[in-house]
């Protein structure tokens, strides 16, 4: 009896099946793309107090959408779970504040830029974070597998460097003491703002990262639709009336083109 109730007993579990990539045929048959955001980083991407998409990221992924002539459905992610969750199809394409870098560009393939984003370190205004020396024996939190997390860990190596989830978390720890500092995007001084005004300021500057969206390596029709989206959205007002509404600044100028970045997929 005992053997036959553990051969029940498996036979009723339930293997997940593993998600599969699909073209963007695929996508537009099934009524809607599915797109990886970032889940607690507004005004970049979010999931607001009603359980919508919010955010940058989320409008651009909307007007995608659109574009596409689909739905958008969105999956919130974590900074260090976003490149995964592109390589092992539960996500069709990301919009995910996407910092384009060599060493990513080896994982995906990036589109061409859409945002850029200030990276920097923020620390109470009394503090002294002007260079690198200054930062030796200070707790620095950054989100983990961050730009901003490599940047640090290069050019900072005298520092005690602590790693959180998401910006979100890396912010709260700021607030909270648990670091001295942190390695942020150039949203963060909004949000400290908020949080305790007057308080904090950008001290270090770090790099200009360029954002871009995200396809998986030789997949050339999510590619080639990303781009072709950005190439007529970036030319419209709705564009800029999007990155005026989120990032308060005019969109910049972007690089025609990144070394070790290629932003289409190379036949």
């Amino acid at each position: 009896m005992r053997r036959i109730a553990a051969g029940t007993a498996l036979a009723l579990v339930v293997l997940a099946g593993a998600a599969q990539a699909r073209t963007v045929e695929e996508a537009k048959a099934s009524g809607k793309v599915i797109i990886g955001i970032q889940g607690d980083n507004c005004p970049w991407g979010c999931i607001n107090a009603t359980g919508e998409a919010d955010g940058f990221d989320a409008d651009m992924g909307r007007a995608f959408a659109d574009y596409l002539g689909v739905e958008a459905e969105f999956v919130p992610l974590q900074v260090a779970n976003r490149i995964p969750a592109l390589t092992t199809d539960k996500v069709d394409v990301l919009f995910a504040t996407m910092g384009m870098t060599a060493e990513r560009a080896k994982s995906l393939q990036y589109s061409r830029p859409y945002a850029a984003n200030q990276l920097s370190v923020l620390a109470p205004k009394e503090m002294a974070a002007a260079t690198a020396a200054d930062l030796a024996g200070k707790r620095v939190g950054v989100p983990r597998s961050s730009a901003q997390d490599n940047a640090l860990t290069a050019e900072a190596p005298g520092a005690s460097i602590m790693r959180f989830d998401d910006d979100a978390a890396t912010i709260q720890a700021l607030l909270s003491g648990q670091v001295d500092a942190v390695g942020g995007n150039q949203i963060y001084i909004q949000r400290l703002e908020e949080a305790r005004p007057g308080i904090y300021e950008n001290k270090m500057p770090l790099t200009v990262l360029y954002n871009g969206a995200g396809s998986r390596l030789g997949e050339a029709d999510w590619n080639e639709a990303l781009n072709a989206f950005l190439d007529a959205h970036m030319a419209s007002d709705a564009y800029k009336a999007t990155y005026d509404k989120w990032m308060k600044l005019a969109p910049p100028d972007f690089p025609a083109q990144m070394d070790a970045i290629p932003y289409t997929v190379t036949q």
